[in-house]
């Protein structure tokens, strides 16, 4: 399977936090499958801790790539063909981190590890 990480789900498996689910935890561990971190996961983490809404990301916020790396993850870079299909989503989801990795995931055809149930009215596979 192709997982892509919403950006909430790498850092809560960063933390070993147990509000990542025991399915998403199990699938993102199994070596069968290969994970995927979108690089506007970066650029949300790096953001969101400049202005102070992820202060305990700083570590990941200075070396997403070598995290992601050290993880055995793979980068998943933005495309025009993502931005274009992103941008024209319909509004269902108002956050543009989202709305990207719900276009990667329809474009390359990857599971998103995320809880947020919202993605789904997108069609886009998502596992919790």
């Amino acid at each position: 399977m192709r997982l892509l990480l919403d950006t909430h789900a790498l850092i809560w498996w960063l933390a070993a936090d147990d509000a990542l689910s025991s399915i998403a935890r199990a699938t993102i561990a199994d070596p069968e499958n290969d994970v995927f971190v979108s690089a506007a996961s970066a650029w949300e983490i790096a953001t969101k801790h400049r202005i102070g809404k992820l202060p305990e990301a700083g570590l990941v916020a200075a070396d997403v790539a070598g995290v992601v790396s050290a993880q055995g993850f793979k980068e998943l870079p933005l495309t025009i063909r993502q931005g274009q299909l992103a941008g024209s989503l319909p509004g269902i989801h108002k956050d543009p981190f989202d709305r990207m990795l719900v276009a990667q995931a329809i474009l390359a055809d990857m599971t998103i590890v995320s809880n947020d149930e919202v993605l789904s009215a997108y069609g886009v596979a998502r596992l919790w």
